[in-house]
């Protein structure tokens, strides 16, 4: 029976090891997208650089249409961030500003058909509850997370990007 059960025992740890180096293997034919930031990280020179950039062409309005990245992208490259409760603008390129709340923050444009919003990006331990993107009259973006519901409502004023405030 010795010899039984040292047979059995190599050959479990013989199948660990094979499941193993399939697993790493695996893992690293997939690259980066399970383990690193789809599209690398960027540097604040280059986020800098493309918010620089002229906007893209805004798509037509179709309110069945989902945004490619609901979670929006970096809109303060600086780290700085205004007072929780409040929410402070900040004038990007041409009629293009972004908008820092308690909840995160917002980069939105005056286009033809309304406000419209570039981007969007949550603060940590807050997510996207709900937004409306446009363009449109207005458009808003919901922030929830540990001090409740955050909501930025923007509309366009004289071609520019402002900030609605609740009555």
């Amino acid at each position: 029976m010795g010899r039984r059960t040292f047979l059995a025992a190599a050959g479990w740890l013989a199948t660990a090891v094979l499941a193993t180096l399939i697993g790493v293997a695996a893992i690293q034919l997939v690259g980066e997208s399970l383990t690193g930031t789809p599209g690398g990280v960027r540097s604040q020179q280059e986020v800098a650089r493309a918010l620089a950039e002229p906007p893209p062409v805004v798509p037509s309005a179709n309110p069945t249409a989902a945004p490619s990245n609901p979670s929006g992208t970096p809109s303060n490259p600086s780290g700085t961030t205004s007072a929780p409760g409040t929410a402070s603008p900040s004038v990007e390129a041409g009629s293009r500003r972004s908008f820092t709340g308690p909840g995160g923050s917002v980069v939105a444009e005056c286009v033809p058909g309304g406000v419209y919003l570039v981007s969007w990006t949550p603060r940590q331990g807050y997510r996207v509850d709900d937004y409306d993107r446009g363009p449109d009259d207005d458009a808003e973006v919901t922030f929830v997370g540990p001090s409740g519901e955050h909501e930025l409502s923007l509309r366009c004023q004289g071609g520019v990007p402002v900030l609605e405030t609740d009555d």
